[in-house]
C-alpha cells in the first residue's frame, strides 16, 4: 500500500512543487546580497590584514633587529637578518614575510618592543605569480609609509579603550 501511495504522489509532482513553494516564499523576501566593490561589508576592530613595518617621524626605520617576531611565529613566515651599524645598532638587512605561510596570528605585532611590524587594516591585497607571496622589507616599508595615518589613527583608538 505505502508504494502505490508513493507513486501516485510522484505522479502529481507533489515534491516539485513543495520545492517550487519554498522558492518562491525566498523569492520576494528582501535580499543579503552585498555589491562588494561599491558596499564594503563592516570590520571588526581586531582585524589583521597586510603587514606592514613602521617608521620614526623622522624617516628612519623602527625595527631594531631583535628577531622576537620571528621566534614567535608559529607558521615560521618570518625571516630576518641583521648587521650591526657604526654607532652601535643593529637593524635589519633582510626582513621577509611568506604570506602563504602566515597565519595573521597576530603574535609578531605583540611581541614587538618598539611598535615596527604592524598588520594594517587592509584587506584588498591579490598575488598574480606564487613568487609575490614574500613580502620583502622594502615592499613592507613602502606599505607602512603608505598607510601611516590609518595605522597611528588605529594605535590611538586602541590606546582610548585601554
Amino acid at each position: 500500500m505505502n508504494t502505490v501511495v508513493r507513486y501516485f504522489k510522484s505522479l502529481m509532482l507533489l515534491e516539485l512543487f513543495a520545492g517550487l513553494s519554498v522558492t518562491m516564499r525566498y523569492f520576494f523576501r528582501p535580499k543579503f546580497t552585498i555589491r562588494y566593490p561599491e558596499e564594503k561589508t563592516p570590520k571588526s576592530n581586531r582585524f589583521r590584514g597586510l603587514h606592514a613595518l613602521r617608521r620614526y617621524p623622522n624617516g628612519e626605520e623602527r625595527c631594531i633587529a631583535c628577531k622576537l617576531c620571528e621566534a614567535v611565529c608559529p607558521a615560521l613566515a618570518i625571516t630576518i637578518e641583521s648587521t650591526q651599524r657604526d654607532d652601535g645598532t643593529r637593524r635589519t638587512t633582510r626582513y621577509d614575510i611568506d604570506l602563504f605561510k602566515c597565519i595573521y596570528c597576530g603574535f609578531c605585532e605583540e611581541s614587538c618592543p618598539v611598535d615596527s611590524i604592524v598588520e594594517t587594516g587592509f584587506l584588498e591585497y591579490h598575488m598574480e605569480n606564487a613568487s609575490e607571496r614574500i613580502v620583502d622589507k622594502q615592499q613592507l616599508l613602502a606599505i607602512g609609509d603608505r598607510f601611516e595615518a590609518q595605522i597611528a589613527a588605529d594605535r590611538e583608538q586602541d590606546a582610548a579603550y585601554r
